[in-house]
């Protein structure tokens, strides 16, 4: 059998190995990502952040690593909220985050980055956010807004409450206590699942998107594999999860506008391309403001975009063209495409793309 470690790998490099042969038979040459042989690029950079990457991680380094075999990149999925502290501290040459730095983290200083200049934010993964579930003898689960904010406020504490059985008539529910599991640590998918129920369900969740769970109620996990093993070895429990790591466990669809909709990769990418770049950031800087009050059933509105977090200009010049080229291969169409088949990722947009190449060229 095995170890961990070169399971991992081998899952990786079998997806690159698919996708690379999807990619030479579907895509034109000048789409391709290019590897750069003329650089000569060597050494080792290490990043830190969001569990929701690291299945696309794996396979965007196992790639990266293939074409470029004197470079060594370690990425550790310990979460947003620790990947985005220890890129400040110059832990990390980057980190992977599922929200994008504050105002506040901004106007601090970056230990790796040059003085006198900036981190920025740049997306390349976009993914559903899946409500998974773990109800004895419920296969499928009716949420909207204000019910799925009223159970993990705890106002609803029972599956057979009579709000929950109005979206789900047929259904048995179980007359059973419920567990509602959220994320024990600082964690971008935290942020978006707070502000999805700040924005569609304001009435009922009176908190403002924060990386920390803003109240004391339900059981925590540390990390989206704790919540999904807390879910899945609990009983009558609810959590949510980036969807790429749901696995076998139920999945509830979420109410938009008067249907129900379960998530796919291409309605959540819906709701990011309609949605605006924050103002008042850098213009270099790409955090999208996402807009999740769609009633468009075509889209799913419960997404996260999840962001390399780099320097503009790099103490160490070395370091920064180390990752101005692993991030150039990450938003190419051959990266995009490689995190959609690893992950169910949604690629960036040809537009948005475009917009995250141009400002990588300018990492020195």
């Amino acid at each position: 059998m095995l170890d961990p470690v070169t399971s991992v790998r081998l899952r990786a490099l079998m997806a690159v190995a698919a996708v690379s042969t999807l990619l030479l038979t579907s895509c034109a040459a000048n789409e391709m990502y290019q590897p750069d042989t003329s650089s000569d690029l060597s050494g080792e950079i290490n990043g830190s952040g969001a569990s929701s990457q690291g299945s696309a991680s794996d396979v965007w380094i196992a790639a990266f690593q293939t074409a470029h075999p004197a470079v060594t990149i370690n990425y550790s999925p310990d979460g947003s909220g620790a990947g985005r502290k220890a890129f400040a501290s110059g832990g990390v040459a980057y980190a992977g985050s599922d929200s994008a730095l504050s105002t506040s983290e901004l106007s601090s200083n970056f230990a790796a980055c040059s003085p006198g200049t900036k981190a920025i934010d740049l997306p390349v993964y976009i993914s559903p956010i899946a409500v998974i579930f773990n109800i004895e003898g419920v296969s499928a689960l009716n949420l909207d807004a204000a019910t799925l904010a009223r159970i993990f406020k705890g106002e609803l504490t029972r599956w057979d409450d009579p709000a929950i059985a109005a979206l789900n008539p047929g259904e048995a529910l179980p007359a059973a206590p419920i567990t509602a599991v959220h994320r024990s640590d600082d964690s971008g998918t935290t942020t978006n699942f707070t502000d999805y129920l700040a924005q569609v369900a304001p009435e009922v969740w009176d908190a403002p998107a924060n990386d920390s769970f803003p109240y004391l109620t339900g059981e925590a996990a540390q990390g989206t594999s704790g919540v999904v093993e807390a879910v899945t070895n609990g009983r009558n429990t609810i959590g949510y999860a980036d969807a790429s790591r749901a696995g076998g466990l139920g999945v509830a669809a979420l109410k938009v506008g008067d249907t129900f909709v379960r998530y796919t990769a291409t309605a959540a990418a819906r709701v990011v391309a309609e949605s605006p770049v924050e103002s008042g950031r850098a213009a270099n800087d790409l955090a999208i403001a996402l807009d999740r009050t769609t009633t468009n059933p075509s889209h799913y509105p419960l997404v996260l975009v999840s962001y390399l977090i780099v320097c503009q200009q790099y103490a160490d010049p070395a370091t920064g063209a180390l990752v101005k080229a692993y991030a150039l291969f990450v938003a190419s169409t051959q990266g995009q495409a490689l995190a959609a088949t690893s992950a169910g990722a949604a690629p960036l947009s040809p537009d948005l793309s475009a917009r995250v190449s141009a400002v990588i060229e300018t990492i020195r």
